[in-house]
């Protein structure tokens, strides 16, 4: 399925948050949760640090090393993975690197918009509250640092509710969870080392694993009109409080993306001719995939809608999608 062709280094790299945690104590009022939400995306782009993290979704668990540092005006990281085939993952602005055993050198023009490390989130990771409802709780540890943590709880059955560990100097993301309104941890997040540094050397921010660079592309930048990026097709329904987002693009089509400053959901819509496609859905993690295929006049068309929203919400959002006229080359998604 093209939505989730990219590797599994990567949907780990970009994917999102977590661990349970015994149910904390409320420490302070909601106003001074608000102003530490407000510390954590400057904290994401500008704090030097290297460490080790390890990241759950679903039945996955995967540990990667990181180095980070803002440099000459641009975010810079270099990923690698600690377990399975290995692989690196190298980030200079918005130019994403990938090496990926048996697959040679990749530029992944194709970001999900999401997870602690994503350019996206770091830069709209501002949580509106009349979707979430923000609460400072009691300190913790991780990984030797002092944390405050912050729950933000999801005020309908749309979205999933978080919880945030931030290192209490920085701001920085240290550890976090997906988590859905009974209280089930989807995905998890947690540095099990952590260096926080004033500089880091350029060497550390260079591939190591030789390969092609088969493309060379920037991401977009700025969110078109949704509208603009559907071709015979509309959405008839999308929950409250997102709107169209930063799109990646990939063979040239844009996607349909929407995003309410924490979660992100898109939809695609492309002809499957005489093709018997799969339908229903699927769950990794906090990520659902919802498929529907629709006939519209001579032709047929499946629609997908792909991103972290209860599984509910993706069928009623793909249950809207209208096919009006001959789709023109398919709406691709992240």
């Amino acid at each position: 399925m093209k939505v989730l062709r990219l590797s599994a280094l990567a949907a780990v790299f970009w994917a999102t948050l977590l661990a349970l945690a015994p149910v904390p104590v409320l420490a302070e009022s909601p106003s001074r949760a608000d102003l530490w939400l407000q510390k954590l995306g400057p904290a994401m782009n500008l704090t030097t640090y290297r460490g080790v993290f390890v990241y759950a979704r679903g039945e996955q668990v995967h540990s990667m090393q990181i180095a980070h540092r803002y440099h000459e005006g641009q975010v810079q990281e270099r990923l690698v993975q600690q377990d399975g085939a290995g692989g690196e993952i190298l980030r200079k602005g918005e130019r994403v690197l990938c090496v990926l055993p048996d697959h040679g050198r990749v530029q992944l023009d194709q970001v999900i918009p999401s997870g602690p490390f994503a350019e996206a989130m770091a830069s709209q990771w501002v949580p509106d509250s009349r979707w979430y409802q923000s609460v400072l709780l009691e300190d913790d540890r991780v990984a030797g640092h002092t944390t405050v943590q912050v729950a933000l709880e999801a005020r309908d059955a749309h979205r999933y509710s978080y919880r945030l560990w931030l290192e209490k100097n920085t701001g920085l993301l240290v550890k976090s969870h997906v988590r859905t309104a009974s209280g089930e941890v989807l995905e998890r997040f947690q540095f099990t080392s952590l260096e926080i540094i004033d500089s880091l050397p350029d060497s550390e921010f260079e591939l190591q694993t030789e390969g092609r660079i088969i493309k060379n592309r920037a991401l977009a930048g700025e969110p078109a009109p949704a509208e603009s990026r559907m071709s015979g097709w509309r959405l008839g329904w999308r929950p409250d409080g997102f709107v169209p987002a930063v799109a990646p693009r990939s063979g040239g089509k844009p996607a349909v993306a929407f995003s309410d400053g924490l979660a992100t959901f898109s939809v695609f819509v492309e002809s499957t001719g005489a093709m018997a496609m799969p339908t229903g859905v699927s769950r990794i993690g906090a990520t659902t995939a919802y498929m529907r295929h629709v006939e519209a006049g001579d032709a047929g068309y499946l629609i997908t809608v792909i991103g972290e929203i209860p599984p509910a919400t993706a069928m009623r959002l793909a249950e809207s999608v209208e096919v009006d006229a001959p789709v023109l080359g398919g709406t691709t998604t992240q």
